[in-house]
């Protein structure tokens, strides 16, 4: 099963990188820059690893660390520190605070690949999902069907697997690019416009039973998100 990296850090430039990495490497990311966003968000997602920033806005990480090493539902998800403290009295009370590595910004991406490895091997093997909601949509991923509320909503394989990759990255805007290799694969040739027309087919089978969620982001891509 894919792994779920959640990175936790408040400065865009950097969250963005380590999630490009991460991606690259074939991990889940789920990126969190508020400190008293996080325990939420790491309670919903059960990450394998947290990449977690010392300097946060509301809460700090030593604090993130601490709150998350006392809630026995998640207090053994392995946590690397990133941070530019360098001195040996901070990287003690990170320690002490519940961190399981730490790392000096700046820092090497492979090294910290390497140890996001390392801390997998003490992470427990990722729960499969049994299935995926967003709003009254619902995704059932062992008998693979889609529901609208109660009503079922008949799928092609290819509308399936765009739906589902929409509704694990709610608020995302995926490229058509990266659809096509995601969904349909790097081997496979097909003209970037064929993800217009399975969307369009998607949307036609979903839109019959409620409002459209599927946001078309001009020049861009598409994401499944609640507009205003």
């Amino acid at each position: 099963m894919q792994h779920t990296i959640m990175i936790v850090e408040d400065e865009e430039a950097i969250a963005l990188m380590l999630r490009y990495n991460l991606e690259k490497e074939g991990y889940k990311v789920v990126v969190e820059g508020r400190g008293n966003h996080v325990i939420a968000e790491i309670e919903k997602h059960c990450p394998s690893v947290i990449l977690l920033d010392w300097m946060l806005p509301e809460l700090s990480g030593v604090e993130i660390c601490r709150l998350v090493r006392s809630k026995p539902d998640i207090k053994s998800i392995p946590i690397i520190m990133l941070t530019a403290k360098g001195e040996e009295e901070d990287k003690i009370k990170g320690l002490n605070a519940g961190a399981d590595d730490y790392v000096t910004k700046p820092f090497s991406i492979p090294e910290l690949m390497a140890r996001v490895k390392t801390q997998l091997r003490h992470s427990p093997e990722p729960i499969a999902e049994k299935e995926l909601l967003f709003e009254d949509i619902r995704m059932d991923l062992i008998e693979k069907k889609v529901f609208r509320g109660e009503t079922f909503i008949h799928l092609g394989p290819t509308e399936f697997r765009l739906l589902k990759m929409l509704m694990e990255n709610p608020g995302k805007v995926f490229s058509r690019e990266y659809l096509l290799k995601n969904v349909w694969g790097d081997n496979i040739y097909v003209e970037s416009r064929t993800v217009d027309v399975h969307i369009r087919r998607l949307r036609r089978s979903l839109n019959n039973y409620g409002p459209d969620y599927i946001r078309t982001v001009r020049a861009t891509g598409y994401s499944i998100d609640i507009t205003e």
